[in-house]
């Protein structure tokens, strides 16, 4: 990874920015699937970081000081700008698409994520140079964070606005954490279908509330983050990898619902989930659940064969 901004010029090279864009937005809607994986492996997760971190407090004095262009360039806002409006059409254009599958499809779309995060391993674990004890432990320490967050027990609780803006916050440090979905956190904090609910409906007080969590979360761990991988970059690859592995398991598509904890307004009902095996499904459902998670496979090696990082500045 290379810290430094990364120079685009031309319409093909931001095009290709909104898609990574767009497949980050859809990935932060499934529970247990990581915008930050979709980051991470089409080449744009350390740009991500350096310009998320290269916020600070300082600007609102700068901006009073009429310096726009030092703003911009300082926190690379082409680059942001861009990856949010794509981020954006996916969280805004999808959300219902995604919420019908999620209903009507459930098995299958997690076979397409199943197939995908599973490939990701392997990229991104390459990325580790140095494999020695400390990157071991990091990788299954890492792996073992990730499974036990995906295995802890949903919330039941009816969020308020202010849990709304403290759900935000939390699921945000998540979604630049390859492995560790946002949505994951938000479905355990009991949030998932509040922001989902808001999104759909357009409740604006709402989506503010949510949004301003997000950024205070993202802004806050960002810099955690970037000064953990200018510092531990082949621990924190091996911890991240970890992450892949373990989130495996919130995204095994066959489950059984085990107990019925809570019934919201519209009617939907959240479960606690148990592994299952997929020995009751009929051989052609087989045969298209192995293909959609084919299809989320291929996609990471054609995501990976067009992420070479462009000419750095």
């Amino acid at each position: 990874m290379n810290s430094k901004q990364t120079k685009r010029s031309s319409f093909k090279d931001f095009i290709g920015l909104y898609l990574r864009g767009m497949a980050m937005g859809a990935a932060d809607l499934v529970p247990g699937v990581s915008g930050g994986t979709i980051a991470l492996i089409t080449g744009i997760y350390d740009e991500l970081l350096s310009s998320i971190s290269a916020i600070h407090p300082r600007m609102v004095l700068q901006a009073f000081r009429g310096e726009w262009k030092t703003i911009w360039n300082t926190v690379n806002g082409n680059f942001l700008v861009v990856l949010a409006l794509g981020i954006g059409t996916s969280i805004l254009g999808l959300s219902n698409l995604l919420h019908h599958l999620l209903e009507e499809h459930r098995t299958l779309l997690y076979c397409f994520f199943f197939g995908l995060v599973s490939a990701s391993i392997p990229f991104v674990g390459r990325q580790v140079k140095t494999r020695n004890v400390r990157a071991a432990f990091a990788f299954a320490f890492g792996a073992m964070i990730a499974f036990g967050i995906s295995s802890l027990p949903i919330s039941q609780a009816e969020p308020s606005t202010f849990y709304l803006f403290g759900a935000g916050a939390v699921a945000a440090c998540a979604m630049i954490l390859p492995g560790i979905s946002g949505s994951f956190i938000l479905l355990l904090l009991g949030a998932y279908a509040a922001v989902i609910g808001a999104v759909k409906s357009l409740d604006l007080f709402r989506i503010a509330i949510i949004v301003s969590g997000v950024i205070s979360g993202l802004l806050l761990f960002s810099k955690l983050l970037k000064w953990t991988l200018q510092r531990h970059y082949n621990t924190l690859l091996a911890l991240l990898t970890g992450f892949l592995l373990g989130s495996l398991r919130a995204i095994w598509p066959w489950k059984e619902k085990v107990e019925l904890l809570y019934t919201h307004s519209d009617g939907r009902e959240t479960w606690s989930e148990a592994l299952d095996w997929p020995g009751n499904l009929a051989t052609e459902n087989m045969g298209i659940a192995l293909l959609c998670a084919i299809a989320g496979a291929s996609l990471v090696a054609l995501m990976n064969r067009f992420s070479q990082p462009i000419q750095n500045e």
